[in-house]
């Protein structure tokens, strides 16, 4: 309460308008008056009837006679209208400047002049107001928050506070509430410290009424070339443990063409930062440190990780990696658009009692061509190597092996398209054809180790024409096979729609697939998208997956949104289908993401957004509220619920209200 009515008042006298304005040292540039007079003795100025003051920032002063010393040492007046922005001003009955001090009287200041028929939105009143130019300091006597001008909300009967030419001072900050259903009540108490304009903390008490308290803190320090970061928390609860967390990131510019970083993220068990409501869905933390250097055609980066998995199950992370060098340079060109890239890697990777360090070294040449007819053809040359030093790792045979294994991997591609134009008065229509023939050297393992940094592969439009259809280092392709599909597209003036459907044929037998990946011996399943879009309301995409046997249809995911950038609706779907083998099927995915927009009045608004499982029939989470924006002040009142289970965390209801000002657009 105390930081909102500060606020107010600081505006009301601020260092950078009101005494820049009138109050300044800074001689006035303009002055209009029924009479005006200077006197060559005391070298001052006197006014008499309506006067305008103009400043070099062209701000202006309106008052009812004036006098002002030499250099604008000292000005009064009556009657004061102080003119700030085009809704912004400062009414006074008088205001006196003598040397550092300068008392306003009966004053009233607001930042909502003609914003609303019923009258300024809010004011600031004080029965005075000095302000103390060698201390920097805002003594306000009976300061009082009008709504309308016709109801007082907020009144001390004394408040003092920095002025805002001090840019940090220490103290309490305001408190906040928040209301959930695991954690009860909790009220946070926080308490800055101002150890420098670029250097400071805040430390949070925060009281829980069904656990015990919570301590956090935030330490930041920026210097010229680099920002330091540092937040923690620590609880002991009431089952007698410790739980904690602390994230740390540091970014250190060194020069032009280098950066350095180092970044620290980890917490006491899987469930804090969801108990505690830090942060709900982050599926894993990741330490370490990182340095990066820029050049005009080349760019390498040198990295470690460290990292704790917050998931269990599948798709948990596990493993460390230090530490792994990257770097990649592409030459100009030799010839027509003819050019060479080279990268490199060094990468090592730990966990579970074993070890293992790669290098990869990769060069290639890429010539692009477009030939009679609009034909495009692209040639690519490519040779990788591997090196790879295990210790005590689980193999694909079962053995456990230490040493060093290599694999050597030259392939080459040949792509070529067609783009098809037919222009007419209302559309523009695009048929093109599209192959790529892949060449790679067959081996009869794509990996060695049993436990890989590669998730295997999903089959969809994107990675159709790649150069890698495998995510991670680890799993190769392999033999040779050949990618297709034909693309159609037509745009007019307001319209934009695109359907593509390809597949992939592997000439050469490959390693037993993941029957979830769309992927198999011959040819592939058939992936396909539709965009449609206006520049106006409408605008759907839809990805999609077909069995290569008999089209039934084994993925889906589509998202629209119709409307206008108020009033909306957007709905996402997602389905794949779940097999164990060829033949035997699990539990499909399938989630529904639904949301609206709903523009009520000018000002007032309302926004929903669910995500629901039709699979287990339940919503995941689903988030709302109603917003209202006015020209001079905003509200927000907000709801968050999640129905994620994980430990000792079970879903969450959380409530939220937000209020705050608008002064010249700007939300504060």
């Amino acid at each position: 309460m105390n930081r909102l009515l500060g606020f107010f008042l600081v505006y009301f006298l601020t260092y950078n308008y009101v005494y820049a304005v009138a109050l300044d040292a800074e001689s006035p540039k303009t002055i209009k008056a029924n009479k005006i007079e200077y006197n060559v003795k005391t070298k001052s100025i006197a006014t008499s009837g309506k006067t305008e003051i103009t400043n070099v920032a062209g701000q202006k002063l309106t008052l009812t006679g004036s006098k002002i010393t030499d250099n604008a040492q000292t000005i009064s007046g009556q009657n004061i209208e102080l003119w700030l922005g085009p809704r912004v001003y400062v009414k006074s009955s008088d205001i006196t400047r003598d040397s550092d001090i300068t008392i306003a009287n009966n004053a009233v200041f607001t930042a909502c002049n003609d914003c609303d028929k019923m009258g300024n939105a809010w004011s600031v009143r004080a029965s005075s107001i000095k302000h103390d130019n060698k201390r920097h300091e805002l003594y306000f006597t009976n300061p009082v928050v009008w709504i309308y001008d016709t109801a007082p909300v907020f009144w001390f009967p004394y408040y003092e506070m920095p002025d805002p030419s001090v840019k940090h001072r220490s103290g309490f900050l305001t408190p906040d509430l928040q209301s959930t259903n695991n954690m009860g009540t909790r009220i946070n108490l926080p308490l800055y410290i101002a150890l420098s304009d670029t250097h400071d903390f805040t430390t949070t008490l925060s009281y829980l009424t069904k656990e015990n308290p919570l301590f956090q803190f935030e330490h930041r320090l920026n210097i010229s070339h680099g920002e330091f970061k540092t937040s923690g928390s620590y609880t002991h609860n009431k089952e007698g443990k410790d739980r904690w967390g602390i994230f740390h990131d540091d970014v250190i510019e060194l020069g032009d063409y280098a950066r350095a970083s180092v970044f620290i993220e980890r917490v006491s068990d899987k469930t804090y930062l969801q108990k505690y409501g830090f942060d709900m869905y982050k599926p894993y933390l990741d330490s370490g440190a990182k340095l990066e250097v820029f050049g005009q055609s080349g760019y390498a980066v040198a990295d470690a990780h460290v990292f704790q998995t917050l998931k269990s199950g599948r798709y948990s992370i596990s493993g460390d990696i230090l530490p792994n060098v990257h770097g990649i340079y592409q030459t100009d060109p030799f010839f027509n658009e003819t050019y060479a890239l080279f990268t490199g890697d060094v990468l090592g990777v730990s966990g579970d009692n074993t070890s293992m360090q790669r290098v990869v070294g990769d060069a290639r040449i890429v010539s692009p061509w477009t030939l009679w007819g609009g034909n495009r053809l692209t040639l690519s040359a490519d040779v990788r190597y591997d090196l790879y030093n295990f210790n005590k790792t689980d193999m694909i045979d079962g053995s456990v092996f230490s040493g060093i294994k290599t694999r050597f991997l030259p392939s080459g591609y040949i792509e070529w398209g067609l783009p098809l134009y037919k222009p007419s008065d209302n559309w523009t229509h695009i048929i093109e054809p599209r192959a790529r023939l892949t060449i790679m050297r067959k081996l009869d393992n794509e990996v060695f180790m049993e436990n890989n940094d590669s998730a295997g592969t999903f089959l969809s439009d994107e990675v159709l024409f790649s150069d890698n259809r495998f995510s991670g280092y680890d799993l190769w392709e392999n033999g040779t096979f050949a990618d297709y599909g034909m693309q159609w597209s037509a745009f007019n003036t307001n319209n934009n729609v695109s359907v593509f459907l390809g597949q992939s044929y592997d000439i050469t037998e490959r390693a037993d697939t993941d029957p979830l990946s769309g992927f198999h011996n011959g040819m592939s399943d058939f992936v396909g998208r539709i965009e449609y879009n206006t520049t106006q309301w409408f605008d759907i995409k839809t990805r999609f997956r077909l069995s290569q046997q008999d089209l039934s249809l084994h993925h889906i995911e589509s998202n629209a949104r119709i409307g206008t950038s108020h009033n909306y609706i957007n709905v996402g779907h997602m389905w794949t289908q779940q097999l164990e083998d060829l033949y035997a099927q699990t539990q499909d995915i399938h989630e529904l993401i639904a949301g609206f927009g709903v523009q009520m009045t000018d000002r007032l608004s309302a926004r929903f957004n669910a995500i629901y499982n039709v699979a287990s029939n339940s919503f995941q989470r689903h988030y709302g509220g109603l917003f209202y924006d006015h020209p001079c002040f905003y509200l927000a009142l907000t709801y968050k619920h999640d129905n994620a289970v994980k430990g000792d965390y079970v879903g969450d209801t959380t409530f939220q209200f937000k209020f705050g000002i608008t002064i010249d657009g700007q939300k504060y």
